[in-house]
C-alpha cells in the first residue's frame, strides 16, 4: 500500500480525514446584520464545505477504459478537495497498474487525500481460465478490497473502472437523496442495467415487470430495489451502515459466491434499503461478457459503450492527465469509405467523425445534395423525371425533394465508385448508431464473401427489411450473410465496382424513386411489379448482413429525431409540403409485425453474434 498526500489533508488518519456530517447547504445572507445596540452586530455563519467523499476504485485489467474514465472523475462538479481517492489495482495482463500510478501522481495534489494500492504479481487468478473468468479466488479478493475501502471512509462512492460517467453533477444528486444506500441508473446497449427490481429466495435475479419502465425512464424517481452495483454511494454516518460489509459475508449467508450479492445480502440483514435513481442520464456502461472472452472482446465492447454516449451526448472526452493510445485508422479492406453528410447537419457530421475515429475507421465525407435547396429549373436542367405512376405506398405522395436529395447523394456516389475504379466501397450515411464489434464483424464477413468466392454486388449493412412474410434464404457456408428481399432505408451497404456500374446503367434519373425503392427493383425483388417494368435490367446481386450491423441513431419521436428526406415538398411543385405523420406511417409500423416464422434463424451464427445478443 502507497499513500500520497495532499496539501489539504492534516497530520490525522485517513478515516478522521473523511470523518464529516452530511448537512444541507444552508442559504445566508451576504452581508452584515445589525442588532438594536452596536455590541449586538454579527456576521453572518459562513457555508458549510461539501461532505467528504472517498471514491473507490478497483480496477483490472482496465487499460482500454481509463483515459476516458479518468476524465469522467476529473470532470465531476465536486470539489476535489473534499475527495479522497482510493484506488486498488492487481493481476493485470495490460498497462492499468502503470496508467492509475501515472495519473494518481499528476492529480494528487488536487485531492484531499489519496491512497494507492498496487499489487504487480501474480498478473492472473491460479484457478481461472481467462481475464473474463471470475473465480471464488477473484470475488475474494475483491470483496477484500472493497471491505478495506469500506473501513477507510465515511461516505464511500463506489465506481467500477469501466463506467461512463456523463452528469458531472452526479455526486451532489445522490447526496441531496439522502439514502444510505444509492445508485445512479446507468444505460447500457441492452436492458442491462446496474439495479435488480427482483431477486429470488437463492440470490439471483429474478425478472419483474417493474424493470423495464424504471430502465426505459418511463417512470422517473429513486426506487427501493433489493440490488444495485458497479457505481453506488454508501452514507456510512447512518447508524445501520455499520453492518455493512463485503468480507467477510455475514454468518447466515448461503447464497453464491458473488460480492454484489454478498453485499445486497448484508444490506437485508442490516435491514437498509438500496435505491435507484433515474432522474437524470447520469452515465453508460457495457454489459458484461462471459468467461470465455478476451481482453480484446472487452475493450472493443468499452469501445461501443463510448460511441453509444455521443448518441445522445456530448462525446466523452479522456483524461488531460494522461495519454490516450494512438488511433491507427484504416478503410477496413474497402478502396473506400463514403459518409454521406448534408453541409447544414454539422452536428451529425462532427458526431459520425468522432464515432469513426473512436473506431479507428478512415472515411471521405461527401456532402450529400440538399434537395430542398434544388428549384424545378435545376431538377429539369439534369433530365430528372418521376418514374410513372410512383407515389408513396403509405401515403399516395408523389417523391420528395428531400428525397430526390438523397438519391442524387448515392447517385454521386456510385459515379465516383466507376470513375476511379473501385472495387469495393462502403457507403454511410450520418444518422446511423454501431452495433458492438462493428468493425471485426464486418472485416470477417467479408473475408467469408471473399474466401467462399460469392458473386456479389450490394450487401446491405443496415437497413429496414419489409418482406415479412418468410424467412429470406440463408447464404451456404458464410456466416451472417442472408440472399435480400423487398427492404427499405440506405444506411449503409456495402458495393462493388461492378454493382455501381449496373445502377447506372439502369439511367434512374429517367425514372425517378426514392433510392431505398429503387434498390429492391434492381434486384428484382420489388411487391410493384409495375415500377419493375420500367427497368429491363433487373440483375442486381444484392445480401445483408444478418443480423445487421448498423441501426439509425433516431427513431420517430425520439428527441433530436429529425427527417431531410419526408419533411419536405413535392419535388416539382414547392408549394405542396409533405410534412406527416411518421407514428401512423404503415411504412413504420411494418417492421414488427416480423412473425417467428418468418425470422432469418437458419443463418450461420458466429461466436461475436453470441457475444452481441448477451443481455445479462
Amino acid at each position: 500500500m502507497h499513500r500520497f498526500v495532499s496539501p489539504h489533508a492534516s497530520s490525522s488518519s485517513s478515516l478522521s480525514l473523511l470523518a464529516s456530517p452530511l448537512l444541507l447547504l444552508v442559504l445566508v445572507c451576504t452581508g452584515p446584520s445589525w442588532g438594536y445596540f452596536p455590541e449586538e452586530r454579527w456576521s453572518p455563519e459562513s457555508p458549510l464545505l461539501a461532505p467528504r467523499v472517498l471514491v473507490a476504485l478497483v480496477c483490472r485489467n482496465a487499460e482500454h477504459s481509463l483515459p476516458h474514465f479518468l476524465g469522467g472523475i476529473e470532470r465531476l462538479n465536486y470539489p476535489k478537495d473534499r475527495l479522497a481517492v482510493w484506488v486498488a489495482t492487481d493481476h493485470n495482463e495490460d498497462n492499468t497498474t502503470s496508467i492509475l500510478r501515472d495519473w494518481l501522481t499528476k492529480v494528487q495534489n488536487l485531492y484531499h487525500y489519496v491512497e494507492w494500492r498496487p499489487k504487480e504479481q501474480p498478473s492472473e487468478y491460479e484457478d481461472a481460465d481467462g481475464p473474463k473468468h471470475w473465480t471464488n479466488l477473484r470475488y475474494a479478493h475483491v470483496m477484500k478490497l472493497r471491505q478495506a475501502a469500506l473501513e477507510s471512509a465515511r461516505e464511500m462512492w463506489s465506481v467500477d473502472c469501466d463506467n461512463l460517467l456523463i452528469n458531472p453533477d452526479v455526486l451532489w444528486k445522490l447526496i441531496g437523496e439522502n439514502k444510505t444506500i444509492v445508485a445512479p441508473m446507468l444505460e447500457s446497449r441492452a436492458a442491462y442495467s446496474n439495479f435488480w427490481c427482483g431477486m429470488t429466495s437463492q440470490g439471483y435475479y429474478k425478472r419483474t415487470p417493474a424493470y423495464i419502465p424504471i430502465r426505459k425512464r418511463v417512470r422517473k424517481g429513486c426506487f427501493a430495489v433489493p440490488m444495485v452495483h458497479s457505481t453506488f454511494l454508501i452514507d456510512l454516518r447512518k447508524e445501520a451502515s455499520t453492518q455493512l460489509a463485503f468480507h467477510p459475508p455475514h454468518p447466515d449467508y448461503s447464497w453464491a459466491f458473488d460480492d454484489i450479492i454478498v453485499f445486497a445480502f448484508s444490506a437485508r440483514m442490516a435491514d437498509v434499503q438500496m435505491f435507484v435513481c433515474n432522474q437524470e442520464a447520469y452515465g453508460y456502461f457495457a454489459v458484461p461478457l462471459r468467461a470465455h472472452n478476451t481482453l480484446k472482446d472487452e475493450a472493443d465492447s468499452f469501445l461501443h459503450a463510448l460511441v453509444e454516449v455521443n448518441v445522445r451526448h456530448p462525446p466523452m472526452m479522456p483524461s488531460q492527465y494522461i495519454p490516450s493510445p494512438a488511433k491507427h485508422s484504416d478503410k477496413m479492406g474497402f478502396d473506400e469509405v463514403f459518409m454521406i453528410n448534408l453541409q447544414k447537419r454539422a452536428d451529425r457530421r462532427d458526431r459520425m467523425l468522432r464515432t469513426l475515429y473512436e473506431q479507428e475507421i478512415a472515411c471521405k465525407v461527401i456532402t450529400a445534395v440538399d434537395g430542398k435547396a434544388m428549384n424545378v429549373s435545376e431538377i429539369q436542367a439534369m433530365g430528372i423525371q418521376m418514374l410513372p405512376g410512383y407515389s408513396d405506398p403509405y401515403h399516395g405522395r408523389p417523391l420528395t425533394k428531400g428525397e430526390l436529395g438523397c438519391f442524387l447523394s448515392h447517385y454521386k456516389i456510385w459515379n465516383e465508385i466507376v470513375e476511379r475504379g473501385l472495387q469495393t466501397s462502403l457507403v454511410i450515411e450520418d444518422d446511423l448508431r454501431f452495433e458492438i464489434f462493428f468493425k471485426r464483424r464486418l472485416k470477417n464477413l467479408m473475408l467469408e464473401v471473399d474466401s467462399e468466392g460469392l458473386l456479389w454486388d450490394l450487401i446491405y449493412i443496415g437497413r429496414k427489411r419489409m418482406q415479412v412474410d418468410r424467412p429470406e434464404k440463408a447464404v451456404p457456408n458464410i456466416h451472417n450473410l442472408v440472399e435480400a428481399d423487398y427492404s427499405y432505408w440506405t444506411l449503409s451497404y456495402v458495393i462493388s465496382l461492378e454493382g455501381a456500374m449496373k445502377l447506372l446503367k439502369a439511367e434512374p434519373l429517367k425514372r425517378m424513386l426514392p433510392v431505398d425503392e429503387f434498390l429492391p427493383i434492381m434486384f428484382n425483388k420489388h411487391p410493384v411489379k409495375e415500377y419493375m417494368a420500367e427497368f429491363k435490367s433487373r440483375d442486381l446481386r444484392a445480401f445483408s448482413a444478418e443480423p445487421l450491423l448498423v441501426f439509425p441513431s433516431h427513431y420517430t419521436g425520439d428527441p433530436g429525431y429529425i427527417s431531410d428526406t419526408e419533411t419536405s415538398t413535392v419535388w416539382d411543385n414547392e408549394k405542396v409540403r409533405t410534412d406527416w405523420d411518421r407514428a401512423r406511417s404503415g411504412k413504420t409500423n411494418q417492421q414488427a409485425e416480423i412473425s417467428t416464422e418468418a425470422q432469418n434463424s437458419d443463418v450461420l451464427q458466429s461466436p461475436l453474434d453470441s457475444t452481441a445478443r448477451e443481455e445479462l
